[in-house]
């Protein structure tokens, strides 16, 4: 354990909607929140373009510009923002010892973890470069640009199988790129896809590259993994709905996860098994995982930290 040893009430681990809107409650309620951003300072938001369905803002706004937003916010009821990464916890005792940046120990009373969750992504360099300009990993975020486009989703999960069919409502046609010959998804959610008329499935399907004119996508070029034929399917939005991953690993350990290691909190609650541990944002939601969501449980959390700051206080007094 390193010397430099700071004692906060309240530390935030993570920056996105659900860390920023903690801080701001937080800090209002003068817990005298630290926050660190990790390595992506605004979280998944900050690769979006526009964001048009965040209350608020009526016409729309750029997701860098919006975590800016309510960075600044954060900061204005004296929250101390800080750029660095948790390297380790140690959550055995009381104030929980956290350490940043392998250098740091932090002493913490309460500690909400807003980490979020990373899209899982294919891998492709063509994927990257046209990410948000016709290449997205939430359909319910952006399906909204490409009305009455082409468009393929590929994934063959319950997720895949939503989107699939939210895009279908919006879109002319989706095509959906599954790379076995059967789903992952539900029974009922592959008889919704099927049943829908302009979702096309095409089953045994790799993608090799999304095609654009370096600007914004055209098509996608896919090779059917039985015969080996490759063809480019036409459409001007790609859709990667292949899974999320929640960045918790830190907390391995420690703190009670699904199997995918998403963290369990108490039904109705932010808390975690881990006495003055909270969670928020997309590091708990596998369902929603949007934006007001995630600041919705971000309030939610630093009320809850504030509550139970208060009810300990009150035992001491007690005593």
């Amino acid at each position: 354990m390193s010397q430099d040893l700071e004692h906060v009430q309240c530390l935030i681990i993570g920056s996105g909607p659900a860390g920023y809107t903690a801080a701001i409650y937080a800090a209002r309620a003068d817990l005298k929140p630290v926050l660190y951003t990790g390595m992506l300072a605004g979280g998944q938001l900050t690769q979006t373009t526009d964001v048009e369905n965040f209350p608020g803002y009526p016409n729309g706004i750029m997701g860098p510009e919006m975590m800016e937003d309510f960075r600044k916010q954060a900061e204005r009821f004296g929250t101390d923002i800080r750029f660095g990464y948790v390297s380790s916890v140690d959550f055995s005792s009381l104030p929980h010892k956290v350490v940043v940046d392998e250098s740091t120990t932090i002493l913490a009373d309460t500690v909400i973890i807003s980490t979020g969750a990373s899209a899982k992504w294919l891998g492709l360099e063509s994927e990257m470069k046209y990410n948000g300009f016709g290449v997205s990993a939430c359909a319910v975020c952006d399906g909204f640009f490409f009305r009455g486009q082409d468009v393929a989703i590929v994934g063959a999960g319950d997720t895949a199988a939503e989107e699939a069919t939210y895009l279908a409502k919006l879109c002319r046609k989706v095509y959906m790129l599954v790379r076995r010959d059967e789903f992952r998804a539900s029974k009922a959610m592959v008889t919704r896809v099927q049943n829908t008329p302009n979702i096309e499935i095409v089953y045994n399907t790799e993608t090799k590259e999304i095609v654009g004119d370096g600007q914004n996508v055209t098509g996608v070029l896919v090779l059917n993994n039985k015969t080996q034929e490759e063809k480019t399917l036409d459409v001007t939005g790609f859709f990667v709905a292949i899974g999320h991953h929640p960045n918790t690993d830190i907390f391995k350990g420690w703190i009670d996860m699904d199997e995918t290691g998403y963290i369990l909190t108490k039904p109705g609650t932010t808390q975690t098994n881990i006495e003055g541990v909270f969670c928020c944002g997309d590091a708990q939601d596998n369902v929603y995982r949007q934006a007001i969501t995630a600041a919705g449980t971000g309030c939610m959390a630093a009320l809850d930290a504030e509550r139970y700051l208060a009810a300990k206080e009150a035992e001491v007094e007690m005593h």
